[in-house]
C-alpha cells in the first residue's frame, strides 16, 4: 500500500472543500483508507492515522473505531506513539465504555516509568478520564508521585489526586500526609495545584476543613509575598504577580474562614491589603478584586472591611466593561440585605444602570433598585422606577409593575400617594400588570374611605376615551359602580371637582361594554357597575333596566348570566335590590407575621401587625389518617363539628373525610367540607348552639382536678376542666401547651376525636407558636357534650415544626377525672 497522507496534508485538503457535502466525501474516503490500514495491522503509520482520526473527531465526525488503536499506541515503547495514544484515549474513551479498563495496567506501568514525561502523560490521562475502578487501583501510585521531589510530576499528581477524590471520596485520607508539605514548595505550579487539591478536600469533608484551618497563616504569608514581591517575568500578567495563584488562594481562604472567627480574623489584614494594593486599570486586577470581595462577604469579616468591599463593587459599576458592571450588580444584590446602608451609598450609580443598553444589566439594576427601596427614599426611588417603567422594553414591564406595587404597599407615605402611584402604573403599563393588581388596588381604594371621591374622579378622567389599559378600566368600572354618587355630586376636597351627569357616567360604562378592546372580564365589571348605579342614581333607573335587559341575550355566557340575574332583581326581588347592591364594606387584610414580631425591611426596623391568619392545615396523608383510625379502633367515632369554617379548599377536607371514613378530626383550624366535595353527614341539631351563644365561662362550677394529657420531647399538654351549671351535660376543657426546649415550636395544631356518643367542639387556639423555655403557653378551649354521662375517652393528634423538622404524634387520653363527666 502507498504511504497514507500526512496530517498536515489532510488538513489542507479538507480546508479546500467548498461545500459540506464535498468535505464529508473527503472524510469518508480518508476514513476508509484508515480502516484498511488498521485491518492490516500497519504499525508504521498507526500513529499518523490515529492523529488524523483525532482531527476528524474535532470536526464532529465519528472516530470511535480508533479506540483500540489508541490502546496499542499506549502500549508502544516509543514516546511519540504514547503521546498520541494517550491523547486519543482522553478524547475517544470515557468511563461509560468498558474498553477503558484495558489501559489500567499500561497506566500503572507508565506511572512508574523512568522518564518524567511518560509519567506525566499517564497522570494527565488518569486525571482526565479515569473511572472509579481505575482510581481505586492507581491511587497508591498517584500518592507516591505526590511525594516526589520533581516539581513537574508533583503538580500533575496533585491535579490527578483531585480527580481521584471526586471519583472515590473515601480515598481522601490517603493523600492527607502528602498534602502537608505541598505549600512549602517554591514552584508556583505546584503551589497552584496544591491549593486546588486543598480546596477540593475542604469542600468535600468537614473534618478536612477543620484540619486545614491551621494552614491559614501559611496561606496568608504566601499571598502577602505575591503582593509585595517585585517584578517577576515568569509569573507576571499585566504587572500583577501570578493572578491565577492569588485567585485560588482567595477562594481557599473563603472556604476556611466561613463560620470561623479565628480564621476570619487571621485573614482580615491581608484581604484589606489585597483590596487596596491591587491595580484596577487591567482586567486581571479586577478579577482579583472580585474574588477578594466574595471572600470578605463570605467570612466573618470586620464591618469596615465589608464597607471597603462594597465600595469596590461600586467602582465596578463605573467600569466601561459590561461584564464587570453585571458582576458588580449581581454581587450587590446578594449583599444588600446584610449590608444595606453601605449599598445605599451607591444608589445613584445603581439607578443610572437602569438606562444601560444591555438587557441583563438593566434587569439586575431593576432588581437591586427594588431591594434598596425603604421608607426614607420611597418618593425618589419610585420616581426613577416609574420613569423606567415608562421607557423600558415590554419584557420588563410586568416585573417592574409588580415591584412597584409591593414597594408602594410596604412604604407608602400616604394613602393618596399610594393610590396615585398605582394609578400611574396602570396608566403606563396596564396591559402588562399581573392579574392580582386589580383586586389589590380595589382593596386599597375600599379601605381608604376618605379618598373615595378623589379616586373615582381620577379614574373617571383616566379612562375617558381610552380603554386600552384593561386593568385600569376594570378598576375604574368597579369604583364608578361603588362610588358613582360621589362622582356626580361634585364633592372632592383634594382637587377641583368635575361636573358629571348621571347620563355621562352611564355613557362611559356603555362604551366599555361595546368597545372592541374590552375583554369579557372587563365587560362583566362594567355591567355590574351599571347595575349598582341603579341604587345610587335616581334619574336613570329606566335606562339601566334597558341596558341590563339587552345583555340578557348576549353570546357571552358570563355576561348573559349576570344580565339575567340582574333582570330578576328588577322584576321579582326589587324590594331586595337596594340591600343587595349596597356599598362594599372595608376589606380586612391579614398579615403573616406573629404577634409583636420585629421585621427588618431594607435597613429599617419596624413592628409588624398582629397575626390574624390561622396557621395552614394541609390535607393529611393516607398513612397518617389510617394510623389514627387504627389507634381509635371500632366504628363508634362521631363526626366533630368545627367551630368556624375556614377558607381552606374544599377538596382537602373531602380527601381527609374519605380517608377516615366515619371519623373527622377537628383542629384549629379545621377543614370545613362543602356539599360539592363531601356528602352531607346526617346529624342531630347542634346541641351546643345554645352554649356557643353565651359567654364562655358563665355559670361554670370549678373544682375538677387538672390532668397532664401529654408530655414528650419537651412538649407538655395539660387539661383543666369546668362544668356548666346551666347545662350539666357540657364539660369545658381548656388545654395549655408549654415547651421546655430551647427553640420555639411553630405551626402547632391540636386535633381530637371522641366516640360517637359524645359531641365535641374545638375553638380556635390563642396562637400557633409554643414559646421556648416555658416562657408562654398556647391555650385552646374544647366543649364536650356528654348526654349519657359516660366515661370520657379522647384520641389526640399533635403536629408542629421544631428545629427545622416537621413533628407529629398520636396519643390516647383515658385518665379524665370522674367529676368531668358525672
Amino acid at each position: 500500500m502507498p504511504a497514507p497522507i500526512r496530517l498536515r496534508e489532510l488538513i489542507r485538503t479538507i480546508r479546500t472543500a467548498r461545500t459540506q457535502a464535498e468535505e464529508r466525501e473527503m472524510i469518508q474516503k480518508e476514513c476508509a483508507a484508515i480502516r484498511s490500514s488498521f485491518r492490516e495491522e500497519d504499525n508504521t503509520y498507526r500513529c499518523r492515522n490515529v492523529a488524523k482520526l483525532l482531527y476528524m473527531h474535532m470536526l464532529g465526525y465519528p472516530a470511535h473505531f480508533g479506540q483500540l488503536e489508541c490502546l496499542k499506541l499506549i502500549a508502544s515503547q516509543k514516546f511519540t506513539d504514547k503521546r498520541i495514544g494517550y491523547l486519543g484515549a482522553m478524547l475517544l474513551l470515557d468511563e461509560r465504555q468498558d474498553v477503558h479498563l484495558l489501559m489500567t495496567n499500561c497506566i500503572k506501568n507508565d506511572l512508574n516509568h523512568s522518564t518524567q514525561f511518560v509519567q506525566g502523560l499517564a497522570l494527565c490521562t488518569l486525571g482526565c478520564m479515569g473511572s472509579s475502578e481505575m482510581c481505586r487501583d492507581l491511587a497508591g501510585e498517584v500518592e507516591k508521585l505526590l511525594k516526589t521531589s520533581n516539581s513537574y510530576l508533583r503538580k500533575k499528581a496533585a491535579l490527578c489526586a483531585v480527580h481521584v477524590i471526586r471519583k472515590v471520596p473515601e480515598l481522601m485520607e490517603m493523600f492527607l500526609p502528602a498534602t502537608k508539605n505541598l505549600l512549602n514548595e517554591k514552584n508556583h505550579g505546584v503551589l497552584h495545584t496544591s491549593v486546588v487539591l486543598l480546596t477540593e478536600m475542604c469542600e468535600r469533608s468537614p473534618d478536612m476543613l477543620a484540619h486545614f484551618r491551621k494552614l491559614v497563616p501559611q496561606l496568608v504569608r504566601i499571598l502577602k509575598n505575591l503582593i509585595m514581591s517585585g517584578y517577576s517575568p515568569e509569573h507576571d500578567v499585566s504587572g500583577i504577580s501570578d493572578p491565577f495563584l492569588q485567585v485560588r488562594i482567595l477562594r481557599l481562604l473563603r472556604i476556611l474562614g466561613r463560620n470561623d472567627d479565628d480564621s476570619s480574623e487571621a485573614m482580615n489584614d491581608i484581604l484589606a491589603q489585597v483590596a487596596t494594593n491591587t491595580e484596577t486599570s487591567k482586567n486581571v486586577g479586577n478579577a482579583i478584586l472580585y474574588e477578594t470581595v466574595l471572600t470578605i462577604m463570605d467570612i466573618k469579616s470586620e464591618s469596615g472591611l465589608r464597607v471597603l468591599a462594597i465600595n469596590i463593587l461600586g467602582r465596578f459599576l463605573l467600569n466601561n466593561d459590561k461584564n464587570i458592571r453585571y458582576v458588580a450588580l449581581t454581587s450587590l444584590l446578594k449583599t444588600v440585605q446584610t449590608d444595606h446602608n453601605a449599598v445605599q451609598r451607591h444608589r445613584s450609580t445603581i439607578v443610572d444602570c437602569l438606562k444601560d443598553l444591555d438587557v441583563s444589566i438593566k434587569r439586575r439594576a431593576m432588581e437591586l433598585s427594588f431591594a434598596l427601596v425603604n421608607g426614607n427614599n420611597i418618593r425618589g426611588m419610585m420616581k426613577e422606577l416609574l420613569y423606567f417603567l415608562d421607557s423600558c422594553e415590554p419584557e420588563f414591564k410586568a416585573d417592574c409593575a409588580s415591584g412597584i406595587f409591593l414597594a408602594a404597599e410596604k412604604y407608602a407615605p400616604s394613602k393618596r400617594w399610594h393610590i396615585d402611584t398605582i394609578m400611574r402604573v396602570l396608566t403606563t403599563a396596564g396591559s402588562y400588570v399581573r392579574d392580582d393588581a386589580v383586586p389589590n388596588l380595589i382593596q386599597l381604594i375600599t379601605n381608604s374611605v376618605e379618598m373615595h371621591a378623589y379616586t373615582v374622579q381620577r379614574l373617571y378622567k383616566a379612562i375617558l376615551g381610552d380603554y386600552s389599559q384593561q386593568p385600569l378600566v376594570q378598576v375604574a368600572a368597579w369604583c364608578i359602580g361603588e362610588y358613582g354618587d360621589l362622582l356626580v355630586s361634585g364633592q372632592c376636597e383634594e382637587e377641583e371637582p368635575i361636573q358629571v351627569t348621571e347620563d355621562e357616567v352611564l355613557d362611559i360604562l356603555e362604551s366599555i361594554l361595546i368597545s372592541n378592546m374590552s375583554t369579557s372580564v372587563t365587560r362583566g365589571y362594567a355591567l355590574t357597575a351599571i347595575m349598582k348605579l341603579s341604587t345610587r342614581f335616581t334619574c336613570t333607573v329606566n335606562r339601566i333596566k334597558k341596558v341590563v335587559s339587552i345583555y340578557g341575550s348576549s353570546i357571552d355566557v358570563e355576561l348573559q348570566q349576570r344580565a339575567v340575574e340582574y333582570n330578576a332583581l328588577f322584576k321579582k326581588y326589587d324590594h331586595m335590590r337596594s340591600a343587595l347592591l349596597e356599598r362594599m364594606p372595608v376589606m380586612e387584610k391579614v398579615t403573616t407575621n406573629g404577634p409583636s414580631e420585629i421585621v427588618q425591611t431594607n435597613g429599617e426596623t419596624e413592628p409588624a401587625p398582629l397575626e390574624t391568619k390561622p396557621p395552614p392545615s394541609g390535607p393529611q396523608p393516607a398513612s397518617q389518617a389510617n394510623d389514627l383510625l387504627d389507634l381509635l379502633g371500632g366504628n363508634d367515632i362521631t363526626p366533630v363539628i368545627p367551630t368556624v369554617p375556614t377558607s381552606k379548599p374544599a377538596s382537602a377536607g373531602g380527601e381527609l373525610l374519605d380517608l377516615l371514613g366515619d371519623i373527622t378530626l377537628t383542629g384549629a383550624p379545621a377543614a370545613a367540607p362543602t356539599p360539592a366535595s363531601v356528602p352531607q353527614i346526617s346529624q342531630p341539631p347542634f346541641l351546643l348552639d345554645g352554649l356557643s351563644s353565651q359567654p364562655l365561662f358563665n355559670d361554670i362550677t370549678p373544682g375538677i382536678p387538672s390532668i397532664t394529657a401529654y408530655s414528650k420531647n419537651g412538649l407538655k399538654i395539660e387539661f383543666t376542666f369546668e362544668r356548666s351549671n346551666t347545662n350539666p351535660s357540657v364539660t369545658v376543657i381548656t388545654i395549655q401547651a408549654s415547651n421546655s426546649t430551647e427553640l420555639d415550636m411553630t405551626d402547632f395544631v391540636f386535633q381530637a376525636a371522641v366516640p360517637k356518643t359524645f359531641q365535641l367542639q374545638l375553638l380556635s387556639p390563642s396562637s400557633s407558636v409554643v414559646p421556648a423555655f416555658n416562657t408562654g403557653t398556647i391555650t385552646q378551649v374544647i366543649k364536650v357534650l356528654n348526654p349519657q354521662k359516660q366515661q370520657l375517652r379522647m384520641r389526640i393528634k399533635l403536629t408542629y415544626n421544631h428545629k427545622g423538622s416537621a413533628m407529629q404524634d398520636l396519643a390516647e387520653v383515658n385518665n379524665f377525672p370522674p367529676q368531668s363527666w358525672q
